[in-house]
């Protein structure tokens, strides 16, 4: 069988109207068919499956089978294909233009996605969120930046931030910092992009004693020797108890159990013995029933 004539089959498959022999099919099967034939005109010329997917669109079909006409487009690289995804996502509401806008993002074509600004400028909040995704999935930090240093609400400003720290987009989340000021929001971005090397800057930093304690259990989340060691020694050049408390709460997070046992054996005040024995049964550490047993002996 000839690869056109192929076509010609997987075409009357799909545009079989509802009335014809398809139904007889449960629903999902019938979607299912569909489906199937929708994913076969990957393989064809985008001259020739292009007209299909536009007719499927404009069809009477479910948003399921409409959603991989979506995706199809996505996979063509060309301008008709783009114009297509860009009308569903400034014309169409709801599914269908969600997953319109996050199909330009696989498309990872450049003008469709800075046409996604001006969809996220006038859209609600799954909207924005959609084009924020679509930014994470083409890797398009400095769209997500521009969000965020544009953003006129906290919301929008949190999920910019949330967005670039998801894709360890350290340089523009820096760029931030001079640009909006420090943030817990902004911390959390560092902390899941693995910027140890601001986040211990901002630790040391007892300027605001908030974002300090902040930035110091924040370390905890990137975690690693590094991190550890720094924890272990901000908790003993500590001049506050708030700090102390956060730099256990780091190790507690980064699951850094020998190191408060290491503090453990080298306090002398009971008060902060007990904390520190607290942190170890939470921790469970393997240490914890030895130290239990020295404790109740009287020993150190």
């Amino acid at each position: 069988m000839n690869k056109l004539f192929k076509l010609v089959i997987i075409t009357a498959t799909l545009l079989l109207p509802a009335t014809g022999f398809a139904q007889d099919d449960e629903p999902g099967d019938s979607d299912s068919l569909k489906m199937a034939a929708l994913e076969a005109l990957m393989s064809a010329p985008p001259e020739k499956a292009l007209p299909i997917v536009d007719k499927v669109l404009a069809g009477n079909h479910s948003n399921e089978v409409k959603e991989r006409a979506l995706f199809i487009l996505s996979q063509f690289d060309s301008s008709e294909a783009q114009a297509t995804l860009l009308r569903f996502a400034r014309e169409d509401t709801g599914e269908l233009q969600v997953e319109a806008i996050r199909m330009i993002g696989i498309g990872g074509d450049k003008e469709a996605l800075a046409n996604l600004r001006d969809i996220y400028q006038t859209g609600n909040r799954e909207v924005r969120d959609a084009v924020l995704e679509a930014y994470l999935i083409a890797d398009d930090a400095t769209s997500v930046y521009e969000i965020a240093v544009s953003a006129d609400n906290e919301e929008d400003f949190s999920e910019a931030v949330d967005m670039l720290g998801a894709m360890g987009a350290r340089d523009e989340l820096r760029e931030l910092r001079s640009r909006a000021g420090m943030s817990e929001t902004l911390i959390d971005a560092y902390a899941i992009s693995g910027d140890y090397e601001t986040l211990r800057e901002l630790a040391l930093d007892s300027s605001d004693p908030e974002l300090q304690t902040k930035a110091i259990e924040a370390m905890g989340i990137i975690g690693g020797d590094e991190v550890d060691n720094t924890l272990v020694e901000i908790y003993r050049g500590a001049d506050s108890e708030d700090v102390r408390e956060a730099a256990l709460d780091g190790l507690l997070i980064s699951g850094h159990d020998e190191g408060v046992l290491e503090l453990y054996r080298a306090a002398t005040d009971p008060g902060e013995k007990r904390q520190l024995l607290e942190y170890l049964v939470i921790m469970d550490s393997d240490a914890i029933y030895d130290v239990i047993d020295q404790a109740l002996a009287g020993d150190r």
